[in-house]
């Protein structure tokens, strides 16, 4: 497969150049950067939370500060930090340690992107949506998102004197950001801006439900807080609606911003065509595996979907206990105790069949698959329970980076528990892993083109949707406009289920090719583990680490495995 060379040399320019352009330096530099310089891995620790401090935006009159002036004014302060993690000497540091080096070169490389090219405070009004309902299950929301969001899925209703008064300060913060997003958002996506007012709509819904609720409506305080935000919310919709008239520019941000985006920031060594290519042989080979599978199955019942509250209780029942038991009875991972209560906290419920959209569809006949990808919630509650040592890896990485190794990783245990054995009681819901693969498939390649501003949102929407078997994804079509906006939003999203599970792929094929070169056996449940150990890090770091080796960072090894 092609690869451009743009990651490659960048990386060994960054790692090597210390111990060349340090002879280089000017007296002005040498001045400028003495303080910050520190070849010890404590150095880059400090460091990472010196940077984290300053991503964190100043407030301007309570909100996050998001206007172009304040980031003329930093600018400076965050080449200076950049230019700190250059001057770091990494020669003699452990492959892990320099792992953490490159996480933080790839956050600052976000920073960057965004303040150049993606702009989200000036192209994307969703980006100013301040109200979440529910917790993300990946590391941090999806998408660009503003620094100060109120987190209504934290609280317990009736509240405690403390979440009333964190709740208070939080909703406060809405109207100044509004009030701010109007100053800021000057540009000219049109599909981001119209599909962005939808976010904003729902926002004044959800505040409105929390206004009624009846542990609040009585708090004469909090009800005049929410009244506000709602006012305030309700003025920004109104804004947006007036402006979008006038909005006829692209939202994608072109292929070659994208392939600079993938490589340098989510750490993914693949171009746009790369990627277009591998989801284009992802989608066929799922249809094709799909259709096999069908014939296959042909002489057997077809799955029956559960038509009742008590039916798809005792189903879902069932299916996390035969998915455990799969688990630990057949050595695929070392089963926590954390594992269990974190899976069954998102068994879902039973949806009557006219209102069901894509994952309900196939939940209704058999949860397994999406509780295989549910291996998102088993890898949250590890980062609660069991933080990683490393303080760099500790928390979510900035910027959606850890999406090739959380969505990845979910995606591709879908069909490697298939092929491990899972759904020998029930050939049938191979079908399903299949469909949800192509699925995927379907919708990460729509975003590729709408990045490359070959097509509309809506254009992309439809590939989405005819490219997905059964016509699963033409029966509701709010998951379908927000998955693609989304993807329109925060670049390399929509294909990260399939490359990321690509380079699962490949992580697993070199830690093999180790093992059984070294004489011994292939563990799954080693495997799996020792990625666990490693962290929400992009695949290509994780593949580095587990191995020794990666054949897309190979000028790196050759340079510093010496």
């Amino acid at each position: 497969m092609k690869t451009t060379n743009l990651l490659l040399p960048l990386l060994v320019l960054l790692f090597l150049s210390c111990q060349t352009e340090k002879k280089e330096e000017s007296t002005q530099n040498q001045t400028k950067t003495e303080n910050f310089t520190s070849n010890d891995y404590q150095g880059l620790v400090a460091l990472f939370k010196t940077w984290r401090a300053f991503e964190n935006p100043p407030l301007l009159e309570g909100a996050p500060d998001y206007t172009t002036e304040t980031f003329k004014k930093r600018w400076p302060r965050f080449k200076e930090l950049q230019s700190k993690l250059q001057s770091i000497d990494t020669t003699n540091w452990s492959v892990k340690h320099k792992v953490d080096w490159m996480i933080v070169w790839a956050e600052m490389n976000g920073y960057d992107f965004n303040h150049r090219i993606l702009k989200p405070w000036v192209r994307d009004p969703a980006f100013y949506k301040n109200v979440w309902t529910y917790k993300s299950d990946v590391p941090a929301h999806e998408g660009p998102t503003n620094h100060s969001t109120t987190e209504l899925w934290t609280y317990t209703f009736p509240l405690s004197s403390e979440q009333r008064s964190r709740l208070l300060s939080n909703l406060k913060v809405i109207r100044p950001l509004n009030t701010q997003a109007k100053k800021n958002l000057t540009g000219n996506a049109k599909d981001l801006w119209v599909a962005g007012i939808r976010d904003i709509q729902n926002q004044s819904s959800v505040l409105n439900e929390l206004k009624n609720r009846t542990s609040v409506k009585d708090d004469a305080e909090l009800v005049a807080v929410i009244d506000d935000a709602i006012a305030s919310t309700d003025d920004l919709v109104s804004w947006l609606k007036a402006e979008s008239e006038s909005k006829t520019g692209p939202s994608g941000i072109g292929k070659d911003n994208y392939t600079w985006y993938l490589q340098n920031v989510h750490l993914v060594p693949l171009t746009w065509d790369d990627e277009v290519m591998i989801l284009k042989r992802e989608l066929a080979r799922t249809w094709t595996a799909l259709k096999l599978e069908e014939h296959r199955n042909r002489n057997l019942p077809e799955l029956v979907a559960a038509d009742s509250p008590e039916a798809y209780d005792k189903m879902a029942d069932e299916a996390a206990n035969s998915l455990m038991d799969f688990l630990d009875q057949q050595d695929i991972v070392t089963v926590k105790p954390y594992f269990e209560p974190a899976l069954r906290e998102h068994l879902g419920e039973y949806i009557p069949k006219e209102t069901r959209n894509f994952f309900a569809i196939g939940e209704h006949y058999d949860p397994r698959p999406l509780y295989s990808h549910f291996y998102h919630w088993f890898e949250l509650a590890r980062m609660d329970t069991e933080p990683h040592t490393s303080e760099i890896r500790k928390g979510p990485l900035l910027y959606n980076i850890w999406d090739s190794r959380n969505e990845g990783t979910a995606t591709a245990v879908e069909e490697m528990f298939l092929q491990a054995g899972l759904y020998d009681d029930s050939p049938r819901t191979k079908e399903i892993v299949y469909i949800m693969i192509a699925q995927r498939a379907a919708r990460g390649l729509g975003s590729l083109y709408a990045h490359a501003n070959e097509m509309t949102m809506e254009e992309a929407g439809g590939i989405h949707s005819e490219y997905t078997p059964r016509g699963w994804m033409k029966t509701e079509k709010e998951l379908l406009i927000f998955e693609q906006h989304l993807y329109l939003r925060q670049p390399g999203y929509g294909t990260s289920y399939i490359t990321g599970k690509y380079l699962l792929e490949n992580a697993l094929a070199d830690y093999a090719k180790l093992k059984e070169s070294q004489g011994d056996p292939f563990v799954v449940k080693d495997f799996f583990d020792t990625l666990n150990s490693i962290g929400s890090i992009p695949i290509s770091l994780a593949h580095w680490e587990m191995t020794g080796k990666n054949d897309d960072l190979e000028m790196i090894k050759e340079q510093n495995y010496k």
